[in-house]
């Protein structure tokens, strides 16, 4: 029986020793999960300080956005006021342009008689000189030639006077070089 305990006694101590391994493992397991846990957890709050960061600055982003398109929409108005302006401003000028030719006709025909131009008569149909005979309105006038508002007809008209005053002859060749390059 004693070698029998004695044999149970090292069979025991055997068994201690593997248990106080197994738990010195499971401790050193235990302390490197906890490290873990505290570890992941830091990463949690750091991912949760950049979400709500970033959360900010979208709307921060987003208000400054906003703002632009305020911004955008008060100028496309303005520039819109502007333009209306400037058309009616145009408008304006062009016919005080056309009322100030008119006048100025009309006072060379008084001081200056060969300078006056005569309005075009215009050549109007049977069917439209019947229709206004019977108290109706004549047809509206054609545009002008050339292309609106270019100058295209004035250039045309400078040329034909420029070979009206020169007698219809070619300007003359331009002068030769010195010498050559």
């Amino acid at each position: 029986m004693v070698t029998l305990l004695g044999k149970e006694q090292v069979d025991d101590d055997d068994k201690k020793l593997y248990c106080e391994k197994q738990i010195d493992a499971a401790e050193d397991t235990g302390k490197e999960l906890d490290l873990d846990i505290s570890d992941l957890e830091k990463a949690i709050e750091e991912t949760k300080a950049f979400i709500e960061t970033t959360t900010e600055e979208i709307a921060a982003l987003a208000a400054g956005i906003n703002a632009l398109d305020k911004s955008v929409v008060q100028a496309t108005d303005q520039r819109k006021a502007e333009n209306e302006e400037y058309k009616s401003t145009m408008a304006q000028n062009s016919a005080a342009k056309e009322l100030l030719g008119v006048a100025k006709n009309r006072l060379q025909k008084f001081y200056n008689p060969k300078l006056h131009v005569e309005a075009p008569k215009r050549e109007i149909s049977a069917e439209d000189r019947i229709a206004v005979n019977m108290g109706g309105t004549p047809p509206p006038t054609e545009a002008p030639g050339g292309i609106a508002g270019t100058g295209v007809e004035v250039f045309a008209q400078v040329r034909a006077h420029a070979q009206r005053s020169e007698g219809g002859a070619a300007p003359p060749p331009p002068p030769e070089a010195v010498g050559a390059y």
